[in-house]
């Protein structure tokens, strides 16, 4: 059987709020691992507080390469981060460093490894139309064309999950044909890594809900709701921008534009929080190869350095530092 003899990537994934990015500073601590974020939010700067983007001591101690590179105003697409990826991964390796890839983002992670769809680019008339649209019919109702268009996309997709539903709206509406189909006609591509995926899977919704709760109130403690008067106050940035959509940013958009009170508001990110961790778990459920492990269970951490240890080959740091 020949030896597989590609250099070594990490993935480490896992839903919001649960733990991902202290794990992956905990293991750069025990290995030689640079840290890669995979995540559509972080990639913006100026959102720090609502994307619960690690703070500059943890930036500084363990550097995470692709956070802050865009602009709010500026769009970034799965191709995009494959591209910025890849490269960034090269260089880790010519260090004689492994790349520890953590976030969030299933569909990055998807295109990174495996390679994009020959779909179209996007369309800001098409979009601006189907926006328009779902202001005039509420998104439910978009939902419920996509479900008869394309039933598959339709059943991965959920009614909230706004960019996902207009980008495979837009796609039909550009190609005539639906995203699942195109998406199985994806190019096939050799992924030039040999990949541990570590997947972290609350096993107990309760104690994840809770915490995105808690960490939804210590961000408006922090400052959350000044964080997007800034972005408002710019005045080139609207509510239809993906920067913006991202959860927890559109809720507090709208608050500040006067459609919800306070308890509206917090109700309403904290639900579309919960929303957005049910659709990463259920990705991960399909995630073929992952080591999962409950961030809730004792010696977790520990369980994890286990697997990177073996994966790598090598002693590393028996025990976390002090």
């Amino acid at each position: 059987m020949p030896v597989d003899t590609r250099p070594l990537a990490i993935f480490l994934m896992g839903p919001t709020a649960s733990g991902k990015t202290a794990l992956a500073c905990e293991l750069g601590e025990r290995f030689p691992l640079d840290l890669v974020s995979v995540d559509s939010a972080l990639v913006y700067r100026g959102m720090d507080i609502g994307t619960a983007k690690p703070d500059l001591a943890t930036l500084a101690r363990h550097p995470h390469a692709l956070v802050d590179i865009r602009d709010p105003g500026q769009s970034y697409s799965a191709a995009d981060f494959r591209a910025d990826a890849l490269p960034v991964m090269q260089r880790i390796g010519a260090q004689g460093r492994v790349p520890l890839l953590v976030g969030g983002t299933g569909l990055y992670f998807r295109a990174l490894q495996q390679g994009l769809s020959d779909l179209p680019e996007a369309d800001p008339a098409t979009r601006a139309r189907l926006a328009a649209e779902a202001r005039q019919l509420g998104w439910p109702a978009m939902h419920a064309r996509l479900a008869t268009l394309d039933p598959a996309a339709a059943g991965r997709i959920g009614c909230n999950d706004v960019q996902r539903l207009q980008r495979a709206l837009e796609v039909i509406e550009l190609t005539g044909r639906p995203l699942s189909e195109l998406q199985r006609g994806g190019a096939a591509t050799h992924f030039p890594w040999r990949v541990l995926k570590l997947a972290l899977l609350p096993a107990d919704r309760r104690m994840l809900h809770e915490r995105i709760a808690r960490r939804f109130d210590a961000m408006l403690a922090e400052g959350f709701l000044d964080e997007v008067r800034a972005l408002r106050a710019r005045g080139d940035l609207h509510a239809d921008l993906p920067a913006i959509r991202a959860v927890g940013y559109r809720q507090a958009w709208e608050h500040l534009d006067g459609q919800t009170d306070a308890v509206g508001f917090r109700d309403r990110a904290i639900f579309a929080t919960r929303q957005l961790a049910k659709r990463q778990i259920t990705w991960l459920r399909s995630e073929v190869g992952a080591r999962l492990f409950d961030p809730d269970q004792p010696g977790m951490a520990a369980s994890a350095a286990t697997a990177v240890q073996l994966f790598l080959g090598q002693p590393g740091r028996a025990t976390p530092p002090a």
